[in-house]
């Protein structure tokens, strides 16, 4: 398996990973459920863990496939940005939910503050993530961009062409 194979394999967890931990822990937190907020923030910690090996192998990933026909470099770096936007909010809410895992264990009174930060973190790193993946789809697939190459004279339920013009089979 190479890094594009990992890459491609396991960007898909912290995306997902984030939105249900943030939903468990939001869950959690609304029926004061002490084990659902833990299991909310055990899976917040292991998808900053699994957003690891995805960072590290996204430039691997960048480099094999950068000279493919049909690939865009621009989206690869608008990608590539998001990423690291995505990465480090994933961490930053992998160590809130870590912190507030150690202050609900010691029964302190700012676990409710620090498992509200990692609420918050975890809805701002989910759709960060969210977009980082979209941008990432649109590397290769080029029907997910605006502007496809196979929409410049898209076709009107009727067969005509959309700019006025019909096809002239004669």
């Amino acid at each position: 398996m190479n890094p594009t194979h990992l890459h491609l394999l396991l960007n898909h967890f912290p995306i997902f990973g984030s939105l249900i931990g943030m939903a468990l822990l939001a869950c959690g937190m609304y029926s004061k459920n002490h084990q659902v907020k833990l299991l909310g923030i055990f899976l917040l910690v292991i998808m900053a863990l699994a957003a690891i090996p995805v960072f590290l192998t996204g430039e691997p990933a960048e480099h094999a496939v950068k000279n493919i026909a049909d690939i865009s470099k621009p989206m690869i770096e608008e990608h590539e940005e998001a990423a690291e936007l995505a990465f480090w909010l994933m961490e930053v809410t992998g160590m809130l939910a870590l912190i507030s895992f150690f202050l609900m264990h010691r029964q302190s009174n700012y676990a409710k503050h620090a498992l509200a930060a990692a609420l918050l973190f975890s809805a701002i790193t989910f759709g960060t993530m969210a977009n980082t993946g979209y941008l990432g789809g649109q590397i290769h697939h080029s029907e997910l961009r605006n502007n496809a190459a196979g929409t410049q004279n898209p076709q009107n339920e009727d067969g005509g062409e959309q700019d006025g013009q019909k096809d002239d089979d004669d």
